[in-house]
């Protein structure tokens, strides 16, 4: 199975560097006001899939707080009621004896 694994990486590795090998010509960004970025194009490419992750991850924070301020409320509610003894399950009471 590690071998496959292996394998699979080595795969990945291979295609995105024959990648950037068949995309190494120049492009050039064209900002706002005139000003122009030039660059490799597998850099471009690259940069900017980097930054939609980032940006992706930063968009999905403020939920990720959400759940687990949810999630830390309700372990808290159930910690609660296990911590409070039943009163019916008292032993040495017994009804009438």
């Amino acid at each position: 199975m590690r071998f496959i694994v292996r394998l699979f990486w080595a795969f990945i590795f291979f295609a995105l560097f024959s990648f950037a090998l068949n995309n190494s010509q120049e492009v050039a960004v064209h900002w706002f006001f005139g000003h122009a970025w030039h660059s490799p194009l597998v850099i471009v490419v690259l940069l900017s899939f980097g930054l939609g992750c980032a940006f992706g991850v930063l968009a999905m924070v403020p939920a990720w707080w959400r759940h687990r301020r949810a999630a830390t409320r309700q372990i808290e509610a159930q910690q609660s009621t296990l911590a409070t003894p039943d009163p019916l399950a008292t032993p040495g009471v017994h009804d009438g004896l």
